[in-house]
């Protein structure tokens, strides 16, 4: 038996800080899309389609933008792209050690002003706002509850958590500990741990979408394992286009539909490829904060559209712990763009929100 090499395993611990969800959407956009030439184009009038790939935040990233006369070179675009992805990192991540939210969640004093970066700040003020909006089912502080059921990076208990020690767990979890200042974090109880793996991949589209904005690039496509923002036209001059993957019975999935994003951000969540069984009965992964167990009912995804990605990706998990008929009322009446993929009897329904139903128009 061979050894594995410490950073062998620090990046397979890296691989599960934002992969706990099983997330659903794909960006199709490399065998949807392609650019044409035009004889007679200069530069300028026909943009160039560039395509930058790579590993962050323990998945993927897909980014497709139309470089002009006055885009910088891909090389320099590449630096960037990869400094701000090390940086929210460096920032947010729960797998490294000397991060500011690690640091934080080591950090045992109470009603005391733990300084973080303006970065943190915005997410942390989001997923506040958005544990409100998503009605307490949306907590970033609900890690404990999740190592405990075995869907952290510890792996699976060797039995089923009892009564008490839910109770014991949960009383170390809950937004309502946490208070948010200008420059710092304050925690009301020593135990209080952060995880940001339901909404800093979306933060992340949105921060390298300002970083390319920021270099003049106009059109681009951003994915981030499966939180995508597209912005301004796709290479053919329409709206880019996203395939998005369904689950189908007694399968992984299958490509269901083409989506067009406009200036505009998409992020799925859903459940139906993690999880455990014992004794008959289906553990899922996505943990309600507020019973401290796995969700019980029928929904198997949620899939949703905002201008924010960050917006999008704590929604999509807020509404996935809803569950379909409390999710979907909760979006209409904030006019979300949404739609969700419920099972019932072996197969698989869509129901679609107003605002989702006019989008796709």
């Amino acid at each position: 038996m061979t050894n594995t090499p410490p950073s062998a395993r620090r990046e397979r611990r890296e691989s599960r800080w934002l992969s706990r969800r099983g997330f659903l959407s794909l960006a199709g956009v490399a065998g949807l899309l392609g650019v044409g030439s035009t004889a007679g184009c200069s530069f300028e009038e026909n943009p160039q389609k560039t395509v930058l790939r790579g590993t962050t935040m323990g998945t993927y990233y897909a980014i497709t933008y139309l470089a002009t006369a006055k885009t910088p070179p891909q090389a320099e675009v590449r630096d960037k792209v990869e400094a701000r992805f090390a940086a929210i990192n460096h920032q947010m991540s729960t797998f490294i050690p000397e991060s500011e939210l690690s640091r934080f969640n080591q950090f045992r004093k109470v009603d005391t002003p733990f300084p973080v970066s303006p970065e943190v700040i915005t997410v942390m003020r989001e997923a506040v706002r958005l544990n409100k909006v998503a009605e307490g089912k949306l907590d970033v502080t609900v890690g404990p509850l999740v190592n405990l059921w075995g869907f952290g990076p510890e792996g699976r208990p060797n039995k089923i958590p009892n009564d008490a020690q839910i109770d014991e767990t949960k009383a170390k979890c809950g937004i309502e500990h946490l208070e948010v200042l200008d420059n710092a974090l304050v925690k009301k109880i020593p135990e209080l741990y952060v995880d940001l793996s339901s909404i800093a991949k979306g933060y992340g589209v949105d921060s390298i979408a300002w970083e390319l904005e920021a270099l003049g690039v106009e059109r681009y496509l951003i994915d981030v394992g499966g939180e995508v923002r597209g912005q301004g036209a796709g290479t053919r001059g329409g709206p880019w286009r996203v395939a998005v993957e369904r689950p189908v019975p007694h399968g992984d999935a299958s490509l269901d539909r083409v989506i067009h994003l406009v200036n505009t951000s998409v992020a799925t969540s859903g459940d139906y490829r993690n999880y455990f069984e014992e004794n008959g009965h289906r553990f899922s992964h996505t943990i309600d904060p507020q019973t401290g167990r796995p969700i019980t009912h029928n929904l198997a995804s949620v899939t949703v559209m905002d201008a924010s990605c960050m917006t999008a990706d704590g929604l999509a998990t807020g509404l996935d712990v809803l569950g379909p008929e409390e999710g979907m009322k909760q979006a209409t009446k904030l006019n979300l763009a949404c739609i969700m993929i419920v099972k019932e009897d072996g197969a698989f329904r869509e129901i679609t929100s107003p605002a989702w139903r006019r989008q796709m128009q």
